[in-house]
């Protein structure tokens, strides 16, 4: 059984509602059992900055399936919520990437673990931080002291705590 971190994120559409189906498909997918979910937070966007701000949230969970097999089955429930890749870093209904599994380490084309932008991205780090502080997430560095080094964390505001409960 390993623990992985999943980040969500949505600006298209009913924000919140993209995010909860996505909790409710993570419940309902075999090999998957979430444990922790985050406060969401409204952020503005990185990149692209031509577009609706995002709400994010971060996934603790327990899973059997390898990281390949997560991967597909997060692009499984992007597809399902009609995730349309149409610019980098565009606007989307929902944004689901692995953050971190286990402490793994993972270069492959379509897979790098831990995420190559989780120790430097506010809206990762700030609800990372929030369900675990403690995790490493490069260099042996810690979610909570990733984001202490992060300079500005301008543009992450909380938008609601307790908005998905867990049936454990």
């Amino acid at each position: 059984m390993a623990v992985a971190y999943i980040g969500l994120g949505s600006n298209i559409g009913d924000r919140e509602a993209h995010l909860k189906s996505a909790v409710d498909q993570l419940v309902r997918t075999k090999g998957i059992t979430p444990r922790r979910v985050s406060s969401i937070y409204e952020t503005a966007p990185v990149g692209y900055t031509d577009q609706p701000d995002f709400l994010n949230a971060v996934v603790e969970i327990e899973t059997t399936l390898e990281p390949t097999e997560l991967l597909a089955e997060t692009k499984v429930i992007e597809v399902d919520q009609k995730r349309r890749r149409l610019e980098h870093w565009g606007p989307r209904t929902l944004d689901l990437d692995i953050l971190l599994y286990d402490q793994l380490e993972v270069n492959l084309p379509r897979l790098k673990l831990p995420h190559p932008e989780a120790s430097s991205r506010a809206f990762v780090l700030v609800p990372l931080a929030e369900i675990a502080a403690d995790s490493s997430v490069l260099s042996g560095k810690t979610a909570g002291e990733c984001l202490a080094d992060l300079e500005d964390t301008a543009g992450v505001d909380l938008y609601k705590r307790n908005w998905v409960k867990l049936d454990l």
